[in-house]
């Protein structure tokens, strides 16, 4: 069963680090772009950052603190998080679009406390 596993949220404080990592399993194939997308509360889900074989694309409001990687023999994208601030608190989401589906995370939680 293909399924997104994702890991790394948590509580930090403003100006600290967290790291996301997000590995795609089961029989994920035709992948053409991975990425990572955030909903705050009350707020429409946002894209951070995506990468794929021809580059990435980091949202404006993130860019110079925020990197993404992705490891192509693990299917697995990473987003590194430096200099957090309190509006990038919210419910971050993996996501694997492929040819044939449109995969999401279900979710975790990045709390940056003032």
């Amino acid at each position: 069963q293909e399924q997104l596993v994702e890991s790394g949220g948590g509580l930090v404080q403003a100006g600290g680090s967290l790291r996301l990592s997000c590995t795609a399993s089961g029989s994920i194939f035709g992948i053409r772009a991975m990425g990572w997308y955030r909903q705050a509360p009350g707020k429409q889900r946002e894209l951070v950052a995506r990468i794929t074989s021809d580059g990435s694309t980091i949202a404006d409001s993130v860019k110079g603190r925020f990197t993404i990687s992705r490891d192509n023999a693990k299917n697995t994208v990473n987003l590194q998080m430096n200099s957090l601030k309190p509006d990038d608190t919210a419910v971050y989401y993996c996501n694997v679009y492929t040819i044939y589906v449109n995969y999401w995370g279900q979710g975790t939680q990045v709390t940056v406390s003032s």
